[in-house]
């Protein structure tokens, strides 16, 4: 269902600690995917009629404590003049050549209430080409906004930051392992929220020295839902998309549970044994082994089980013998209440890795995937690594060890906030 929905996609979320600023944690999600730079003449704007929310667990029961939620409202003054979405060269977010714009507010929701952070900011444009916005860095700037207490957010537009080779699901590279190394989502933007907040922001009792480890996922709200949402009554929100670790919704879940999977709470995710066991028993192994002959780990499968649902720590009773990101490693978190759930977890005390490794934790970078997610790790060849129990032998394995040699983004990432490359102008099909 979300597939015929983009505006309401979540297609990826980053969570790491700010390498510019280490006493404050950036998050960064994506929604809207496959956007072509010329897609006119209404580009890409945040749906009004949605709520973006990224939600924090700090405590282990896979509930959240804290949740970020951004609500947009459109700005259009064309009416029946023009049918462009700028007039002239855009120099500012207040050209009055901008015809169209989106002005966003955002909240911070605990139990204590509902907090406004920022009323009626200005989001970044769609990035319309050279001759239309010459400077989008200065618009880019612009639409970043500083909050009180250290914080900043940016909504916008961005170059797609995931760097994979989609033909996977070709029969894993089309059989042979011919079919790698282009970089599908080359030339392509999607549209940005990010967020950057003081550690103490998101830690247990707000003490990240105590309380080190949150587990973070995203969400789209829809106002009054399309119908087939089962149980759910017309009118009012309800989640129609979720997004936690990479690839976990559109590979490890199966076609049938994809939309029970993007309307679940995470702590209902350990009572939906369909899902469980598509964790203890992986298919993409079984596939490895039929199509290329590398034998598949035996299951159940605890160390995925660690990765996806626990986090690792060794009073999880997991393989993974190790303390790294699960809640249950935070001193003040009740171990009574934890509950295994799918979601992003990061380790705010691992300090800056000076010098990153694109495949995180397998080669020893403890600051990359799966302890939150930087914009540079490579999570497919990091997950395949995994599936294929990289994780429990500490050893690669060497006959996938290439993984889809797409290494890197096309395009560098920034050394601010909000870290993302700048949308694409040049057509994809001329790409290349």
């Amino acid at each position: 269902m979300i597939a015929g929905d983009p505006q309401a996609d979540n297609t990826d979320l980053y969570a790491f600690t700010s390498p510019d600023r280490p006493d404050t944690v950036s998050l960064v999600a994506n929604w809207i995917p496959f956007q072509e730079p010329n897609g006119g003449p209404n580009f890409y704007p945040f749906a009004t009629g949605a709520r973006y929310n990224i939600k924090i667990d700090n405590d282990g029961d896979a509930e959240p404590d804290i949740v970020y939620r951004w609500t947009f409202r459109n700005e259009d003054r064309r009416g029946n003049k023009t049918f462009l979405y700028n007039n002239g060269p855009v120099t500012s977010l207040d050209d009055p050549n901008l015809l169209f714009r989106q002005h966003y507010t955002l909240q911070r929701i605990t139990r204590k209430g509902t907090r406004t952070l920022v009323r009626d900011a200005l989001a970044a444009p769609s990035r319309t080409g050279a001759a239309s916005m010459p400077d989008y860095g200065t618009l880019r700037r612009q639409a970043t906004r500083q909050l009180a207490g250290g914080a900043r957010t940016y909504a916008g537009q961005a170059d797609d930051s995931f760097f994979l080779d989609l033909r996977v699901f070709d029969l894993l590279y089309g059989g042979n392992l011919k079919e790698r190394g282009n970089d599908t989502l080359r030339g392509y933007n999607v549209n940005t929220i990010a967020l950057q907040v003081p550690k103490k922001d998101l830690a247990l009792k707000g003490d990240p020295g105590r309380n080190p480890v949150v587990g973070i996922w995203s969400t789209t709200d829809r106002r009054g839902a399309p119908a087939r949402l089962g149980h759910h009554r017309a009118g009012g929100y309800h989640q129609v998309s979720r997004l936690g670790n990479p690839l976990v919704n559109e590979v490890v879940s199966s076609a049938g549970l994809k939309d029970a999977f993007n309307r679940l709470a995470p702590d209902k995710d350990h009572t939906v044994k369909p899902l469980v066991k598509r964790v203890l028993e992986p298919e993409v192994p079984v596939l490895v082994e039929k199509i290329y002959g590398v034998k598949a780990p035996p299951t159940p499968r605890r160390d995925l089980f660690e990765i996806f649902l626990t986090g690792l720590a060794k009073k999880t009773g997991g393989p993974l013998q190790a303390d790294l990101n699960s809640q249950l490693l935070n001193k003040d978190a009740r171990g009574a209440r934890f509950t295994p759930a799918e979601m992003l977890r990061l380790n705010m005390a691992v300090p800056v890795t000076r010098d990153p490794n694109r495949l995180g934790v397998l080669a020893g970078d403890l600051q990359g995937f799966p302890n939150g997610r930087r914009l540079t790790d490579d999570v497919v060849d990091i997950e395949l690594q995994a599936l294929e129990g990289a994780a429990q032998t500490g050893r690669l394995v060497p006959a996938l060890a290439d993984g889809d040699r797409v290494n890197r983004n096309d395009t560098p990432f920034g050394g601010t906030f909000p870290y993302v490359a700048l949308p694409q102008t040049a057509a994809v099909n001329q790409a290349g």
